[in-house]
């Protein structure tokens, strides 16, 4: 055990996503930062720290959003400073279709339709497959790549894809995002005790 608060990127925060990441974290006993809702992300760094670093039960769900901004947006730098914070360990992010003007792209190790099928392609924002194997358009995923995540899930728009991911009906699709990224971070763990 590292000690370090367990952390879940979700690169969306719109109302849609806060229903929807609400209802996950309540589901599998973590927590969402409600805070973090916001589109774009307003909440300094800073503040989602202490906020991330007491809450009383993991894994956190933290949500960014850059609303379209172009280049390097307050979602990400929010992310990047996150990160790099030596008390918290970032398991994993969802990764957002999104589509805008200012579409960027991030690679992603695996993606989940709306119907909660795994493909090794991108996902479009409805939650279908998309054209490219391995990579996500979307607008909050420019940073990504450089942050060097153990593992980042492709998923179609939160709580919506066509009703799929309704919060209504639990949000499946993101509940099974999360499950995967904290399935991945659980064989890792026991790699290194062994």
């Amino acid at each position: 055990m590292t000690g370090r608060k367990k952390v879940i990127f979700v690169t969306d925060g719109d109302l849609y996503a806060l229903h929807a990441v609400e209802a996950v974290a309540k589901e599998i006993g973590g927590r969402c930062i409600s805070n973090s809702y916001g589109n774009p992300s307003k909440r300094p760094a800073d503040d989602l720290i202490k906020m991330i670093l007491s809450a009383p039960s993991e894994p956190v769900l933290v949500m960014f959003d850059d609303c379209g901004y172009k280049g390097e947006g307050p979602g990400e730098k929010a992310m990047r400073t996150i990160a790099a914070n030596p008390l918290i360990d970032v398991l994993g992010a969802i990764a957002v279709a999104a589509k805008t003007k200012h579409a960027e792209w991030a690679r992603v190790n695996v993606s989940i339709d709306r119907n909660g099928n795994l493909t090794e392609y991108g996902i479009d924002k409805s939650g279908l497959p998309d054209l490219e194997i391995g990579r996500i358009n979307g607008d909050t995923v420019y940073i990504l790549d450089e942050l060097n995540l153990p593992i980042v899930i492709g998923i179609g728009d939160i709580g919506k894809m066509a009703g799929f991911d309704s919060a209504d009906k639990g949000s499946p699709i993101t509940k099974m995002a999360v499950e995967l990224i904290l399935e991945r971070s659980e064989q890792h763990d026991h790699k290194k005790r062994k």
